[in-house]
Formats: C-alpha cells, structure tokens, sequence
C-alpha cells in the first residue's frame, strides 16, 4: 500500500484527487492538507510513502524531510520550482493542469523511485526571456513598489491611461487577474 499525503489548495481539487487516488487498490490517501505550516509536521506524524503537494504550500524553505514529492505547478510559477529540487529527494513534477490518471501514475513511479517529469513544465522552468517590454518592466516595478497608477504615469511621464493598457498587457503576458498576481509572478520568474 503506497500511503499518500495530499497538500493541495481548494477543498475542491484536494477532494477530488484524494476520492481518485483512495479508489485505487494501492493507494491509501493518510492525510489532506491545505496549509503549508502543516505540511512538515503531517509528513513526520504520517510518514507518507509519497507527498502530493501544490507549489505553493511547499514555502520559500521548501520541505525538510526524506519523502519523495510529487509537485503540482502552474506553468505560470514553472521558475520557483528549484525550491523543491533537494539533491537526495525524489521529486516529481507535474502540471497542475494534468489528468487525473497522471498522478495516480506519478505516485506509483514515486514510489518505486521512478523520475516522473513534466517535460513542458520544466522547459517552462528554463525559460528566462521575459515577455515584458522595457517599459512594461518599468510599469511593473513601480507598480510592485506600491505606486499607484496616476504616481506611476507622472514618474514615467505618460497618461494615467496609458499606463492602465500597458497593465492590462502585463496581466495578460503574465497570465494574471490582478496587478499583485502580476507582480508575483514576474518576481517569480525574475522578470523584475
């Protein structure tokens, strides 16, 4: 029996993949998180043959501990990925967009200490060219600072207006709804 942690934002998807992977013979799902400041402590309570985690609950100090992971990642957030790639660790990642029946399959290679890899996950990993204009950089990086869209067309010298298209050219560019989404995300994939 492969036990098997899920942590994963949204009760939805987290209820979902865990009705899926307990209904598999091998697969016995022993704990569902949706915080990160639980994962460590669950991963030692339970002892869990394989960790099916959402990159973002992982944290900036990734996840102490032997347990092999499988990663779920949005492509948007494929660059924050080295926080899990611990020499030793056996790590899988995967999209967070996949079929069900991939991570029934990644745990089940995790657990035999498989590589399980989302090749367009990883080479969106790689990409470091950032789609951004050098003034829609600029716009970012007063925009993360805190300045607020007329502060921002003064300082550039360009209408308030203005400025509003360029940020709805970066939310779409980044894949984001808002402009903080924005700003993570070009943080993450170190495009400011």
């Amino acid at each position: 029996m492969i036990r098997t942690l899920l942590a994963l934002d949204g009760a939805l998807v987290r209820g979902a993949l865990s009705l899926v992977l307990a209904a598999e013979e091998d697969i016995d799902v022993v704990a569902e998180l949706d915080r990160n400041d639980a994962l460590p402590p669950a991963v030692r309570a339970r002892r869990p043959d394989v960790a099916v985690v959402d990159l973002d609950l992982i944290g900036e100090a990734g996840l102490a501990g032997p347990c092999p992971l499988l990663v779920l990642a949005d492509r948007r957030r494929a660059r924050s990925l080295h926080r899990v790639l611990v020499p030793g660790r056996a790590v899988g990642i995967l999209g967070s967009d996949v079929a069900p029946h991939r991570v029934v399959d990644g745990v089940r290679r995790l657990a035999r200490r498989e590589c399980v890899v989302d090749a367009d996950l990883v080479m969106a990993a790689l990409i470091r060219d950032s789609p951004l204009t050098s003034r829609e950089t600029e716009i970012l990086d007063l925009t993360a600072s805190g300045a607020p869209v007329a502060e921002v067309a003064r300082a550039l010298g360009l209408a308030p207006g203005t400025v509003r298209n360029h940020l709805g050219r970066i939310n779409r560019k980044a894949g984001a709804r808002t402009r903080v989404e924005a700003v993570r995300f070009a943080r993450d994939a170190g495009w400011i």
